[in-house]
């Protein structure tokens, strides 16, 4: 019996070692990579909860602004040719713009009243079981792998909503995540990288390219004196956006395999039971009932786009109020379907219970709203005070300076735009400053203005993604918090961010050079140089 008891022990004691070996093991093998995001994830962690953060930063650029305005610290904007000087908050001006704008900046805080509607919207969905329903049915047989490519390229297609793809896909890619056995926080990153870090792609025409496309031609006309001598057309960039929307839904989605899951542990949810059981017959009967709703729903828009009650100039989408009003169309199209779903399978029975959908949906949504109210008075002051135009304009300047030419340049131009965008996440804005400056620049260097414009563009978007500047990453973290990981963090989320911009930084960067060896055009007429006979 001794040796017994001696056997085991000794089998005991060994196997403790070959655990302890293995861990040692598998500690010295961790990547650089995964030591660097770590080290990321930790000091991001140590930040100070998102409103908080918020004032810290409101009074550092009170602080910045003031010490501004005291050494007459002044850059022309080269947009208007006017002086930009920082304003004091500490001055008469400054509290006077305080006191009248501080409820403004809240309630004109634009992520604010879009979150808060698509939330509600997509609640009675959520709380109606249909997504639940319409997932079990759907994705049966959709292999896990494929996953997270598709999301990724629907959320790079779905910018052509602007902001709306950024609110309605992440939610929803959790979900997807949740049954396919993947965890729905990975699952949320990659649907807002793909709207966000792939912003600038699309397969469509989309508001941003008519929205550059104006401020180039009015850096144009400018330069050469003559308006509408020269002009460039909103499809400047297409060719190339078009195909890098397969780009972006491509390397995001082997980013988030490769790097981004291995970090985070198997999900075990309340919900993934029920994701794996048999449709039954009655969540038929209300999944087809919602879908004729939504498609009466839809028929019922393209009429009224039709009738030009929705259009712009006869039938152009880009513009019309259909795109414009896209948030209050989705918001009516959700809700139709949650309630016609819920009605049929019982969910709802009476109007009270329709409204508690609501109510639970919202219930959780109160520390995003303490945070849209720093986070706006911060924006306000960042914006009032002027330090992103001077942001802007000094990095222009910087870049005007240091004498690059041929790829170097235009790879320092992407760097650059990409470098602002961390802090000033407005591409147009950025725009409105950078196009005066560049367009004549690289006119003169005979490039062609929606070349320059592409560069821009290239520079403008993987950063979005990981950027704290951005309101809706705070979004993502409070609905992650909320429903899914309650001790995900912002480190979590920058983190595991940066990688996907960084790979997609470096791979948009090199399919510009194979595409510039090639000489394919970028856009219906546009390559690289510009037109004989322009200057």
């Amino acid at each position: 019996m001794q040796f017994l008891i001696y056997c085991i022990q000794h089998t005991i004691l060994s196997l403790k070692g070959v655990v302890i070996q293995w861990s040692q093991k598998n500690a010295a093998k961790q990547t650089w990579v995964d030591r660097f995001l770590n080290t990321i994830e930790t000091v991001c962690n140590k930040l100070p909860p998102p409103a908080i953060l918020f004032v810290v930063l409101f009074l550092i650029t009170a602080v910045i602004g003031a010490g501004l305005t005291s050494t007459g610290f002044s850059l022309t904007n080269p947009a208007t040719g006017k002086a930009v000087v920082s304003q004091n908050l500490f001055s008469k001006a400054g509290v006077q713009w305080l006191l009248t704008n501080l409820v403004k900046n809240f309630t004109g805080f634009a992520p604010l009243g879009l979150v808060i509607t698509m939330t509600m919207a997509i609640g009675f969905c959520e709380e109606s079981g249909l997504l639940v329903a319409l997932l079990r049915r759907s994705l049966k047989n959709v292999p896990p792998g494929v996953v997270p490519y598709l999301i990724a390229f629907l959320g790079t297609c779905g910018n052509i909503a602007s902001d709306t793809a950024m609110i309605v896909i992440p939610p929803l890619a959790a979900i997807v995540y949740i049954g396919v056995k993947k965890h729905p926080v990975v699952g949320m990153m990659v649907g807002y990288a793909g709207a966000q870090a792939g912003f600038t792609a699309n397969l469509m025409v989309a508001g941003t390219d008519s929205l550059l496309q104006g401020l180039t031609n009015q850096a144009i006309d400018a330069f050469l004196g003559a308006p509408g001598l020269f002009a460039v057309d909103v499809t400047c960039n297409w060719y190339f956006l078009f195909v890098s929307t397969f780009l972006c839904g491509a390397v995001i989605g082997w980013v988030s395999i490769h790097i981004i899951e291995p970090r985070f542990p198997q999900y075990e949810g309340s919900e993934e039971e029920a994701l794996l059981e048999e449709v039954t017959p009655l969540e038929i009967k209300g999944l087809h009932n919602a879908g004729l709703a939504c498609l009466l729903y839809i028929a019922i828009v393209i009429l009224g786009f039709k009738m030009q009650i929705l259009s712009k100039d006869g039938v152009t989408v880009v513009g019309s109020l259909m795109l414009k009003g896209l948030i209050p169309l989705l918001f009516f199209l959700f809700s139709i379907a949650g309630i016609v779903y819920g009605k049929t399978t019982g969910k709802f029975t009476t109007v009270k219970s329709i409204n508690s959908a609501m109510v639970k949906q919202m219930s959780g949504m109160g520390a995003y709203v303490v945070f849209c109210f720093f986070c706006g008075q911060f924006q306000g002051l960042f914006n009032w005070t002027k330090l992103g135009t001077l942001l802007a304009i000094s990095g222009a300047n910087f870049l005007k300076g240091v004498g690059f030419t041929g790829i170097p340049m235009c790879i320092a131009f992407i760097l650059i735009s990409a470098f602002v965008n961390i802090f000033v996440s407005s591409g147009s804005a950025k725009w409105a400053i950078f196009a005066p400056i560049f367009v004549p620049m690289f006119m003169l260097l005979g490039y062609h203005p929606g070349f320059t414009q592409l560069l821009y563009r290239l520079g403008d978007s993987p950063g979005n993604c990981f950027t704290p500047m951005s309101p809706y990453i705070w979004m993502i973290l409070s609905v992650a918090q909320e429903k899914y990981m309650p001790d995900c963090a912002i480190g979590t989320l920058i983190s595991n961010m940066i990688p996907i911009a960084v790979v997609l930084q470096i791979a948009w960067i090199i399919f510009l050079v194979i595409w510039m060896t090639l000489g394919v055009p970028f856009g219906p007429g546009v390559g690289i140089a510009l037109p004989a006979g322009v200057l």
